[in-house]
């Protein structure tokens, strides 16, 4: 019996596991979408970046990344992230 709610939990697991993969591609694409839009349409960027390129500049990525989840409401990853393509985009 308890093998059988092994299996079916590590089922489970798995299912939800390629469920989040999917969900990671769509936002990747969504993304992608929204920056290609903001881009025609000559949007601004949002204001923090200025600020955020210049922590980045003086090797302050840790204050960034404060900053960025502070101001934006991200979590610990995606200000990372946030940061990483920021730096990215400035080579």
């Amino acid at each position: 019996m308890e093998y059988i709610l092994i299996i079916i939990s590590f089922l489970i697991i798995i299912d939800l596991s390629a469920k989040v993969d999917k969900l990671k591609g769509r936002i990747k694409r969504m993304q992608y979408t929204l920056d290609q839009l903001t881009k025609q349409l000559g949007l601004p960027e949002n204001p923090i970046n200025d600020e955020l390129r210049k922590l980045i500049k003086e090797g302050e990525d840790v204050k960034a990344i404060k900053e960025a989840r502070e101001t934006l409401g991200l979590s610990l990853l995606e200000g990372k992230e946030y940061i990483d393509k920021l730096k990215s985009d400035n080579r």
